[in-house]
């Protein structure tokens, strides 16, 4: 990828991501497309907790790493870790990812199940697929936007759902960079972008949108390389018109990177 632009989404691994592509030559152009902003309600929590000591849930679902470090959080916070910790011993718990199993190992408690890769809506459904749903009580803890897949599939298996908020999806203050980057797909300056999550494509065409820049949005991305990290970033590229040159596999930034230097060299 030797003097080849990069345009990097991605917020907080961007600078390891950037990195990694300059050491191969690569130019990286860092526009980040996600802020993700600390949405944790304490009242919230303790009306959640009150609530479980009555009505255990049955099974707690964890979503993300910087989530389940935030509900951790705002429990220290409140002097009711200890309790959670209590409750979730009394639970199935299941995990989407990695990063959460971390936050949870930290804390020692119990992963009974774990999605596989590559950590989709889909293996979390898998996961708990034999486990009885019908008047479960489950709780999830939300990403920065509801599952409402998730929500719907177990609602659907006769489920009680309730999803605690820990943090939401928004802008970054400084748009500039985003900017930048719909100048440089203007000029055809840039040579491939990477995409890491969903939710950046959601967030890159709606701030088109606002700048009134969308109509040729789509076309100016198929032009150049689009590096997806996986199949729900795909999914949502291929729903904004947009269409993967690779998807990474497994969906990590290691083959993310190999792929796109092949994809450059070719």
């Amino acid at each position: 990828m030797k003097s080849k632009v990069v345009a990097i989404l991605e917020t907080r691994t961007g600078e390891h991501l950037a990195e990694l592509i300059a050491r191969r030559g690569g130019i990286p152009l860092l526009a980040p497309a996600l802020e993700e902003v600390p949405d944790v309600d304490p009242q919230a929590v303790a009306t959640l907790l009150a609530q479980w000591r009555v009505e255990p849930f049955n099974i707690a679902i964890f979503q993300t790493g910087v989530g389940t470090r935030a509900l951790f959080q705002a429990t220290d916070a409140a002097g009711l870790t200890a309790e959670l910790l209590k409750l979730l011993d009394s639970s199935t718990v299941v995990v989407r990812g990695p990063k959460p199993v971390g936050e949870l190992n930290a804390r020692a408690v119990r992963i009974d199940l774990r999605a596989v890769t590559p950590f989709t809506t889909e293996t979390v459904l898998a996961a708990v697929s034999e486990l009885p749903m019908q008047h479960a009580r489950v709780l999830v803890q939300r990403y920065g936007a509801a599952n409402q897949l998730l929500r719907e599939t177990l609602q659907g298996r006769g489920a009680r759902v309730d999803e605690i908020a820990t943090y939401r999806w928004a802008l970054p203050a400084d748009t500039q960079p985003l900017n930048r980057l719909l100048e440089a797909l203007a000029s055809s300056s840039i040579d491939a972008v990477v995409f890491t999550s969903a939710v950046q494509i959601h967030n890159l065409c709606a701030f088109a949108e606002k700048t009134a820049r969308a109509s040729p949005l789509a076309d100016q991305l198929n032009r150049v390389v689009i590096a997806s990290i996986g199949p729900v970033c795909s999914r949502a590229l291929r729903e904004h018109g947009i269409t993967p040159t690779f998807e990474a596999d497994p969906p990590k930034l290691g083959p993310l990177v190999a792929g796109l230097d092949q994809a450059l060299s070719v």
